[in-house]
């Protein structure tokens, strides 16, 4: 393959390429590159973000499941050759190459797998203390919504448990190829100091998961499932509906329903 060869984007893959250099700078530059010496890119394409990250004082990761990119990227990128990863991320086990070391993430992410890379991140957050990306405006909204509104979800709760969750910038459909049909927002997610929960995890994640199911309910009606106490269930908190609860209410109620069970 020719240095000059274009790949072209996959619909499957949900590839849209971003071709607009300021834009790549300006998302390689939303990382404080602190804390950690590695990065990893998630879905470079052609590298038009990897470029302004291989700047950096940190060395540089990218993992790419698309076999035309990992060729153009190591025909164009030598100095990263042996740092390109062809795997799937989502089902990649990461501490074959980071082993326990800390790493942070960034990327333009494939808007069919965005959730599920934010997922596999909370999974790991013990070493990953920084995040950014660009995800379909939509969902990077949805990621760092506050409660009271309604794009407020299971995705705000369970990220902003552990990241400090920032909506940074709009992208528009116009600085991509081929251009998408919505626009694109870019956020920063910054792992939060006290990270490790007063509760369960597991349990935490079900009762947001639960509670969400049925956002219209109050909690004491949409939580009926985990079988709760009457005494508790009186408790004023599951007055309320999902969205009204800050992700600090999740946890507390978690903890009550968690000493309801052990009781």
């Amino acid at each position: 393959m020719s240095k000059d060869h274009q790949v072209k984007a996959k619909k499957h893959l949900g590839q849209h390429f971003l071709i607009d250099e300021s834009i790549a700078e300006k998302i390689a530059n939303t990382l404080s590159f602190k804390g950690y010496k590695h990065v990893l890119e998630i879905g470079p394409g052609t590298g038009v973000l990897t470029k302004y990250l291989l700047k950096k004082e940190t060395t540089t990761h990218v993992i790419e499941i698309d076999p035309e990119s990992v060729e153009y990227l190591k025909n164009n990128y030598l100095n990263l050759a042996d740092r390109v990863i062809e795997q799937d991320f989502l089902k990649y086990n990461l501490n074959e190459v980071f082993e326990n070391e800390s790493f942070a993430i960034i990327g333009n992410f494939p808007y069919n797998i965005s959730t599920q890379i934010v997922f596999k991140t909370l999974e790991m957050r013990e070493q990953i203390p920084e995040f950014a990306g660009m995800f379909q405006k939509e969902v990077a909204q949805r990621i760092c919504s506050k409660e009271g509104n309604k794009v407020y979800g299971i995705l705000s709760v369970l990220t902003q448990a552990f990241y400090d969750a920032e909506y940074l910038f709009t992208v528009p459909p116009t600085v991509f190829n081929p251009p998408p049909k919505v626009e694109s927002g870019v956020l920063l997610l910054k792992r939060k100091e006290h990270y490790t929960l007063p509760c369960s995890e597991d349990l935490l994640f079900k009762v947001v998961k639960t509670a969400f199911q049925q956002r219209r309910k109050t909690l004491r009606n949409s939580l009926k499932t985990l079988n709760l106490s009457d005494n508790l269930r009186e408790d004023s908190i599951f007055g309320m509906r999902p969205e009204q609860l800050s992700v600090s209410e999740f946890i507390k109620l978690t903890s009550l329903i968690e000493n309801d069970i052990n009781s």
